[in-house]
């Protein structure tokens, strides 16, 4: 009981740390409100320049744009976990040996593969995490305040001359970060709901999904 409640606290304090530090920008300087216009990066079909709330005149869109790419990628990454998962790939090793808890002994599902991370796991996860956002990770830097939003790589990570073809590839990221976004969701919310996370109506065989209620 004692081992579930701290793998419990462990995974809530990761979630609050993840949703601080996913919700402050970097310290920038003073900038006038940027605004948005047709063929702006991130700014594309069917929608355009999409705000129903009115934030552009009043914000600093600059820091909704970090945090929408640093989201998108995050939800990136989560959702290929959930496809991993689901399709039993397991590294192998131990992912704990003190508790003789092997990588395939991890079972499938959002929240029970979570659950199953044993609270040292979790705490090497959150430095980690800490690590990166402070820019002393591996393979990353701080966001410049007058640098390009969301480049935090490397000089040795790949990097684009062509104008169209940089476009290309940053709108690209952009759309697959909010496609994910919406993914990982629906994952969580299927899970929660009591059907499996990526075939809530019962999977490819078309067998009729457990009740939910």
């Amino acid at each position: 009981a004692d081992q579930i409640i701290m793998q419990s606290t462990a995974v809530v304090a990761l979630a609050l740390l993840e949703s601080v530090s996913a919700f402050q920008a970097p310290v920038m300087r003073s900038r006038p409100v940027q605004m948005f216009s047709e063929g702006d990066l991130g700014v594309l079909p069917p929608l355009g320049v999409y705000d129903p709330l009115g934030l552009i005149e009043t914000r600093d869109m600059r820091r909704y744009e970090i945090m929408e790419i640093k989201h998108g990628r995050a939800a990136m990454l989560g959702f290929l976990h959930v496809i991993a998962i689901e399709a039993g790939v397991r590294v192998p090793g131990y992912l704990s040996t003190s508790q003789n808890l092997k990588f395939e002994d991890v079972p499938a599902g959002c929240f029970a593969s979570l659950e199953a991370v044993p609270t040292a796991g979790w705490l090497q996860i959150m430095v980690l995490t800490c690590m990166q956002e402070a820019g002393t990770g591996f393979a990353s830097k701080p966001q410049d305040p007058d640098g390009e939003a969301g480049d935090i790589a490397l000089d040795s990570w790949v990097r684009y001359d062509d104008p169209e073809v940089k476009t290309f590839k940053l709108n690209a990221e952009r759309q697959n970060g909010r496609a994910a976004m919406m993914g990982i969701t629906g994952c969580l919310i299927h899970e929660l709901l009591g059907v499996d996370a990526l075939y809530p109506t019962g999977g490819m065989g078309g067998a009729a999904p457990p009740a939910i209620f």
